[in-house]
């Protein structure tokens, strides 16, 4: 007879099970999340502090940075703890990090779209730029792509966690994520990888419409002025946001929209690590390498605490 009993608790396989890896990992992986944490939490202080940055372009920019916090420390914390021996996660702890990851990760999807849509107005109508991209309406933008996000995960979770676990609890992955857990039911899947590729198709392409139809008009702006001056400053606002968007979108239609059929575990795992932790370190280091608001608000800081130090001495 088939064993029956319930699942209470998942064992996470990690990356792999070489013990001469397991330092080297462990210290990359800790350098990129303080890399993630100093970079993101910084670009929110930044913004915070500058009040030249208290713009709707820097408004989301800040958003965007608390979501690649959210999400990165949602798996890197339980990633270390599983190189250094503790690779139990319980039922209801796996359901949580599955939850949050989803949630934030589907908000950059969306915030994402959301900065397009401010570039696009930046750029094609500068002149009713102000009463376009009013703090009303980014307002609404944000608090709907985390709306979005959180039904999204609730969607997502609700279904998985409705399935029945009953045979192997070893999660082929590093964290809760939803194929690798999805793979361990002994329920009919079928249902849930149809609803999971259609979810994540929709959250993504219709994202994904929004920026590509607010680039086709930024790239008919530009194509349209004389001025090199002008061209260049255009390219420079969109820069950043093109190649967080190249990056963001590239990994996720490779990790999610293909059927189970066709997953390797190895090769998601690799997608993965790039896209829950590397992609939320490249984040503020794109935008703070080729932003020259951002670098010169910086050096404000610095200039700031130097001068602080000096008259604490």
């Amino acid at each position: 007879m088939e064993n029956r009993t319930k699942v209470t608790h998942f064992i996470l396989l990690g990356l792999t099970n070489a013990p001469e890896l397991q330092v080297p990992l462990f210290i990359m992986f800790t350098i990129i999340y303080l890399i993630n944490v100093v970079g993101n939490l910084g670009m929110i202080v930044l913004i915070l502090l500058d009040s030249r940055l208290h713009t709707p372009m820097y408004f989301f920019l800040s958003n965007l940075s608390l979501v690649d916090f959210a999400y990165s420390s949602a798996v890197t914390p339980k990633v270390l703890a599983g190189l250094h021996g503790n690779k139990v996660i319980s039922y209801n702890a796996c359901a949580a990090q599955m939850f949050i990851f989803v949630a934030f990760a589907t908000v950059e999807n969306y915030l994402l779209a959301s900065m397009a849509y401010d570039h696009y107005a930046a750029v094609c109508k500068p002149l009713h730029y102000t009463t376009t991209m009013t703090t009303g309406v980014c307002s609404r933008l944000a608090v709907g792509s985390h709306i979005c996000g959180f039904l999204n995960a609730s969607f997502h979770v609700g279904d998985i966690f409705s399935l029945f676990f009953c045979k192997s609890n070893m999660v082929h992955h590093f964290f809760c994520d939803v194929p690798a857990v999805m793979a361990l039911s002994c329920s009919d899947t079928h249902r849930s990888e149809v609803f999971l590729v259609f979810m994540s198709s929709f959250n993504v392409f219709f994202a994904l419409l929004i920026i590509l139809i607010s680039y086709l008009f930024i790239f008919i702006t530009i194509l349209k002025m004389h001025s090199a001056q002008g061209h260049q400053k255009a390219l420079s606002t969109c820069a950043s946001h093109l190649t967080t968007v190249s990056i963001f979108y590239g990994t996720v239609i490779f990790m999610y929209l293909q059927p189970s059929s066709n997953h390797s575990m190895d090769t998601d795992k690799v997608a993965s690590v790039f896209y829950s932790m590397v992609i939320p370190m490249l984040n503020p280091l794109v935008y703070s390498l080729r932003n020259k608001e951002v670098k010169s608000a910086f050096k404000k800081v610095v200039e700031k605490a130097n001068f602080s130090i000096r008259l604490g001495f």
